[in-house]
C-alpha cells in the first residue's frame, strides 16, 4: 500500500489536490479559481467530479490520481437507479469532530412476501408518503427491503414487481436462496438492487449471480469476523468489489456484542487501512422481531433504540420493520444532526419573510438565522395567525442568545439589516419587536436605527399573546 493511500483525508492539503487540477481557473465548478475548489474538496464540501475539465480525456490520468488520493478507507457503494441512487459508506474518519461524516445511512423498510396484495400496496404507500419537515429539511425514508418469507420464487417475484410498479425507491432483495434472488432480479435488475445476502453456505451460487447482474451484494457472517474476512477475500479474488458487510445485529442482552462488532470493523478499516474491512456496514434493527415473543410496542421500542445506536456506531445502511412515526422520527432527526457539518451551524438565508397579509401598520419582528430558531419562530407566528414581517438577520447560524453574547447580533447589525432589506418601506410608524433574549440591545438599537423598539417574549410561543395585548403600541 502506498504512502498516499495511507493518508487520511485530513492529512491531504488543498495544495495536494490543486497540483493535479487543470489550474485553468475557468470557474466551471462554481468557484472563482482552482485553489478555492481544491479547498472545498479537501473540506468535504465539493466532489472532485465537480470540475468539468478534469472529466475530459486530456486530464484522465490526473483524475485517476486524484480519485486514488482522495479515496476514503471505507469505500462508497451505490445501488438504485440514476434518478434514485443511494450512496453508502465513503467514510474517512471514526469521529464526527475529525471530519464531516459523508453519506447519511439510508433507512430501508421491509416488505414481506407473505402479506396479501392489499397489505403490500398499503405498506408501500405509507413508506412513500412518510415525510417530516425538520428545520426546513424534508426527512424521508430511503428504500424498500423485499423479504422472502414464503420461500416461493414466484410469490417473491410478484412482490418485487409490485414494488417496482408502485414505488421508485431503491430496492434491497432479501433472501439467501439463489433461486429466489434470481426470480426477483428477473423483474428489477435494471434498478440495480442491493442483494442480501452471500453466506458461507451459498457463496458460490450467489457470487455467480452477482457477477452476472453487476449488483452490489451484502456479505453476511453474523458474529464471526474471521469468516466475514474470508468471504470478502474470496469475493475480491473473483473480481467482486461492490460489497456491504453484515457482521450481525444482536439485540436484548447482546447489544454490546453488536456495538463491538461494528466498532472493531470500522476501526480496523480506518486505523489499519484493512481493505478486507473497508466496506459499508449493514445494520438490521428489524432482527428484534425475530427474537422472543414480546408485545409489538416492546419490539418497536427495542428496534428504535437499537437503530439509534447503530447510526451512532458506524452503520451505513439500516433495515427496519416499524413504520410508526414515534419509532422512525428519532432516527431521521438523529441521522440529520449527526451528518451535518459540525463546523457550520444549520442556518437559513437572511432576508424578509412575510406572514399573512401585513399592511403599513403591521408588526416588524427580528430573529437570528439559526435554522432551529427561525423555524420555531415561523411555526409560532403561523399558529398565532399574525399578519407581520419577520426580518431574519445573518448571525452566522447562531441562536439569538449566543449571537448577542458573541457580538454577532448587535444594534449596528440590526440597523445594517433594516437598511439592507429596506424595512422602512414596509411599515409606518416604525416599531420593531426584538427577541426577549436580546433585551439588552433595545436602547442601543433605538439610537442606531431611529425605530421605536419593543422587547418581545423570551420564548416565541408568547408572540401571539403579546400582539393581541400590546399591538398597536401607544406613542408613549
Amino acid at each position: 500500500m502506498t504512502d498516499e493511500h495511507r493518508k487520511s483525508i485530513r492529512e491531504i492539503s488543498p495544495i495536494d489536490v490543486y497540483k493535479l487540477l487543470p489550474r485553468t481557473n475557468c470557474a466551471a465548478c462554481g468557484e472563482p479559481n482552482c485553489m478555492a475548489f481544491a479547498t472545498r474538496v479537501v473540506n468535504g464540501e465539493a466532489v472532485i467530479e465537480g470540475c468539468p475539465p478534469l472529466l475530459t480525456k486530456k486530464y484522465e490520468k490526473d483524475l485517476k490520481k486524484l480519485l486514488h488520493l482522495l479515496a476514503p478507507p471505507v469505500r462508497t457503494i451505490h445501488f438504485g437507479t440514476d434518478t434514485h441512487r443511494l450512496a453508502v459508506g465513503g467514510k474517512h474518519v471514526l469521529y464526527r469532530h475529525e471530519f464531516t461524516y459523508q453519506n447519511p445511512p439510508p433507512i430501508a423498510i421491509d416488505i414481506a412476501d407473505d402479506l396479501n396484495d392489499e397489505q403490500i400496496n398499503e405498506r408501500i404507500s405509507k413508506i412513500q408518503e412518510f415525510k417530516y419537515t425538520y428545520i426546513g429539511r424534508t426527512l424521508t425514508l430511503d428504500a424498500l427491503a423485499i423479504r422472502s418469507v414464503t420461500q416461493n420464487p414466484e410469490r417473491f417475484q410478484e412482490v418485487v414487481r409490485s414494488a417496482c410498479r408502485y414505488s421508485d425507491l431503491p430496492l434491497i432483495l432479501c433472501s439467501t436462496n439463489p433461486a429466489i434472488i434470481k426470480a426477483g432480479l428477473a423483474v428489477c435488475s435494471e434498478r440495480k438492487p442491493l442483494i442480501f445476502a452471500i453466506t458461507r453456505d451459498n457463496w458460490k451460487e450467489m457470487g455467480e449471480i452477482v457477477l452476472q447482474s453487476g449488483c452490489p451484494i451484502v456479505v453476511s457472517a453474523p458474529g464471526d469476523l474471521s469468516l466475514l474476512r474470508t468471504l470478502v477475500r474470496t469475493l475480491q479474488e473473483w473480481g467482486i468489489e461492490d460489497m456491504v458487510l453484515d457482521p450481525g445485529t444482536f439485540h436484548s442482552e447482546n447489544i454490546g456484542k453488536t456495538i463491538h462488532l461494528f466498532t472493531t470493523i470500522r476501526k480496523t478499516a480506518i486505523r489499519n487501512f484493512d481493505t478486507l474491512f473497508g466496506y459499508p456496514l449493514l445494520g438490521t434493527p428489524i432482527s428484534v422481531w425475530n427474537g422472543q415473543e414480546l408485545s409489538d410496542n416492546l419490539n418497536r421500542w427495542q428496534e428504535a433504540y437499537l437503530a439509534s445506536m447503530l447510526i451512532t456506531r458506524y452503520a451505513d445502511i439500516l433495515i427496519m420493520h416499524s413504520i410508526e412515526g414515534w419509532t422512525l422520527l428519532p432516527q431521521l432527526i438523529w441521522r440529520f444532526g449527526l451528518y451535518t457539518d459540525p463546523r457550520k451551524p444549520v442556518s437559513v438565508d437572511p432576508g424578509v419573510r412575510t406572514f399573512g397579509n401585513p399592511d403599513k401598520n403591521a408588526p416588524v419582528l427580528i430573529t437570528s438565522n439559526y435554522a432551529l430558531t427561525y423555524f420555531t419562530v415561523e411555526s409560532d407566528i403561523k399558529a398565532a395567525k399574525i399578519d407581520c414581517y419577520l426580518i431574519v438577520i445573518d448571525t452566522s447560524g447562531l441562536s439569538v442568545e449566543a449571537a448577542v453574547a458573541g457580538r454577532y447580533l448587535t444594534a449596528s447589525k440590526i440597523a445594517e439589516s433594516l437598511k439592507q432589506f429596506k424595512a422602512d418601506s414596509l411599515v409606518s410608524p416604525r416599531f420593531l419587536i426584538i427577541p426577549g433574549l436580546a433585551a439588552r440591545l433595545s436602547g442601543e438599537t433605538e439610537d442606531e436605527t431611529g425605530w421605536r423598539v419593543l422587547v418581545g417574549p423570551r420564548d416565541s410561543s408568547g408572540i401571539g399573546q403579546m400582539i393581541r395585548e400590546r399591538w398597536p403600541p401607544s406613542e408613549e
